[in-house]
């Protein structure tokens, strides 16, 4: 019996196999990114698609889409939840492309893209986002902007916020000088009059008790600024004009205050932003905020707190060119309980110090704004 000899199976040399790996690693290095961009584009297509979506989640302003995770799993279980308690209500689209455009809008993709290949040197720009993709876009028939108030013959606005008019003490709304691309804004836990001209607000309103700012101690801080969508381009600040300005992104309705983690994550609209002189920031206007909560947590009912800058004869711009930054900032302090009010009003200067109030009546002779009722 004879046995054919078998050939002897051909071996791979070491130098091909590792030739063979890296072109390997090199393939799934840059595969990832054109795959990455290619579910982003679609879900941006879906969103302009259908503006019903836009209208209803940047009306309802979910928090899903500012909140940072720590994984996949997070970021599956926070959309998850956020699916369960009804962001999408009211917006009517087919079940796959609702579905579709609130995951796309709520994947963190530069956080997602950085945690598959950490090792490799890769960073996938926070400007290729979903989220600053969307904000960047047109939507058809702008059905997700905020509505512009109307100026009257007299050149004055009466403000409406007819969504959120809790915020406002006795209901009563303010009167403010007319001004290009007035909007009213309304969030979780205070309100905007927007300008369209200098991209920062005229007055953000908030409503704070004993109650509200006990839950706040609870609400950890986000720090993920964004630009709001419900403004249009020409409109609003952009994170790029605040880079290397020089000045801090100062909160008007303060991060401490917020009571819930969609109003904290809210807070960070570039709406309620202005440039601020970073040493004031820190100093004498954080302890002016540090004051009034004290003040809150000792008053006997709510105290309404409206904030903003002035401009005068100033109106520079940030280093970007488009947003203006203001002279003063002012702080209105309203214990609708007590019927009193008294208002800190601030050099935007790192000289500024914390000194004495002044009161509305010289406020409202100041600035022409009309924010508390007559009565």
């Amino acid at each position: 019996m004879f046995f054919r000899k078998s050939s002897p199976r051909k071996k791979i040399s070491a130098p091909v196999a590792a030739r063979l790996i890296a072109v390997l690693g090199t393939a799934r290095r840059y595969l990832l990114i054109p795959a990455l961009s290619a579910v982003v584009g679609f879900g941006v297509a879906v969103v302009l698609l259908n503006p019903q979506w836009v209208a209803g989640a940047t009306a309802r302003q979910k928090a899903v889409q500012f909140q940072p995770v720590d994984s996949l799993t997070g970021q599956a279980g926070t959309l998850w939840s956020s699916l369960k308690e009804g962001v999408l209500t009211g917006v009517r689209m087919p079940d796959w492309s609702k579905d579709f455009a609130v995951v796309a809008s709520s994947l963190d993709i530069p956080a997602v893209f950085n945690q598959i290949l950490p090792d490799h040197g890769l960073h996938w720009p926070d400007w290729l986002s979903v989220q600053a993709l969307l904000s960047r876009l047109p939507r058809p028939g702008q059905e997700g902007f905020a509505p512009r108030a109307q100026v009257t013959e007299e050149g004055r606005v009466q403000t409406q916020f007819s969504s959120c008019p809790q915020f406002f003490p006795a209901g009563y709304t303010p009167l403010v000088p007319g001004a290009p691309g007035l909007r009213e804004l309304c969030f979780s836990a205070f309100a905007i009059l927007h300008g369209g001209q200098t991209r920062t607000p005229v007055f953000v309103v908030q409503r704070l008790n004993r109650a509200s700012l006990i839950k706040a101690r609870e609400v950890s801080r986000t720090d993920r600024f964004y630009a709001d969508a419900r403004l249009p381009l020409a409109e609003r600040a952009e994170l790029s004009d605040y880079a290397g300005s020089g000045y801090s992104r100062g909160h008007m309705a303060p991060a401490a205050d917020m009571p819930t983690p969609e109003a904290m994550a809210q807070s960070f609209s570039l709406a309620n932003m202005v440039p601020q002189n970073q040493r004031h920031n820190a100093g004498a206007w954080s302890r002016i905020e540090d004051d009034t909560r004290k003040y809150v947590m000792r008053a006997r009912g709510d105290v309404f707190v409206f904030t903003g800058p002035y401009y005068g004869h100033r109106n520079e711009p940030a280093a970007a060119g488009r947003v203006a930054v203001p002279s003063h900032l002012f702080k209105v302090v309203y214990d609708a309980t007590e019927k009193r009010a008294w208002v800190h009003w601030h050099w935007n200067s790192d000289e500024t110090l914390a000194g004495p109030p002044i009161a509305y009546a010289e406020f409202v002779r100041r600035t022409g704004l009309q924010l508390l009722p007559t009565d």
